[in-house]
């Protein structure tokens, strides 16, 4: 029979919001769903319902609803050969922070068509204090951060807030891009969503076969940012079956049918300032890609 789970709330935690504690402690739970069970009353805290926005305070009790223990049968099968595959390309490590080198099929969080997300794979190796400080498509490749405590994860949030996180992308554009593009455009998750600042800076690489290779600097880290910027240009990232040109891709005929966009270097202040840059390997697919279109 399945328990009920209650939580007190410690100095680590205190003044977090509700949903950001619960995405980050309930890793393999959709965000939806925590977002549902928060609206039906289903957690609560010291006995009584809240909102999302509701900040946590020391000694707290938070409840858990019995029903997503069943969730973590989810981890529990997640198997040693997942982990070698994903944990195998370590950029940087140190007592607060993990960095790899993300593959491009694999989503950070568990969702409705993922069983597990990168984030379970690296709990399941590194223990259950891991955190995901930032976020990459599910087939966008590249540097990933996760802070080994919730210090960490707090001191990585407000670099973001101001603006001390630098990360620059690679990808593969349709089309001759040549110069520097600065990209200042709202970006819609969808039709209801409210205006959000989005800005990117599209920097030329080097000419290809009816293709360009291009560095990306983001000032504002959107959903599907650089994919839709890069589409706005009309020169969107080949093989993006969301914002590309899919007759353009199969003329293309490269044989190769994953989408270039790359994580290439991330660097941001650590908890004693120092700086913390690295590095991403490109992964096989771009590489193959760069020499059919050389």
């Amino acid at each position: 029979m399945m328990t009920v789970k209650k939580i007190k709330i410690n100095t680590d935690n205190e003044g977090r919001r509700i949903d950001n504690f619960l995405i980050s402690i309930l890793q393999s739970v959709p965000r939806s769903k925590i977002y549902n069970i928060i609206r039906k009353g289903e957690v609560r805290v010291n006995s009584s319902r809240i909102k999302p926005s509701y900040k946590l305070k020391i000694g707290d009790q938070v409840r858990i609803p019995p029903n997503l223990n069943i969730l973590d049968k989810n981890l529990k099968s997640i198997k040693p050969k997942e982990i070698i595959k994903h944990t195998q390309d370590i950029l940087f490590e140190n007592k607060n922070f993990l960095i790899a080198n993300k593959r491009n099929d694999i989503a950070v969080h568990a969702g409705s068509k993922n069983y597990v997300g990168l984030v379970d794979i690296f709990r399941k190796k590194y223990g259950e204090n891991i955190d995901l400080c930032h976020r990459l498509d599910k087939h966008t490749s590249g540097c990933i951060v996760f802070a080994k405590s919730k210090k960490a994860a707090k001191h990585f949030s407000k670099c973001l807030s101001a603006n001390e996180v630098k990360k620059t992308y690679s990808a593969i554009l349709k089309g001759s891009f040549k110069g520097v593009s600065l990209i200042n455009m709202p970006v819609y998750k969808n039709i209801n969503s409210n205006t959000k600042k989005a800005i990117s800076k599209f920097i030329f690489k080097k000419k290809l076969k009816k293709t360009t290779l291009v560095d990306i600097q983001i000032f504002t880290g959107r959903t599907h940012q650089i994919r839709i910027h890069a589409a706005e240009m009309k020169h969107p990232i080949i093989y993006d079956k969301r914002y590309g040109d899919t007759m353009f891709d199969e003329k293309l005929n490269t044989g190769i049918h994953k989408m270039p966009l790359h994580s290439k270097k991330i660097s941001f202040p650590d908890l004693n300032n120092k700086t913390i840059k690295t590095n991403a390997e490109y992964p096989i697919e771009f590489k193959n890609l760069l020499m059919n279109l050389n």
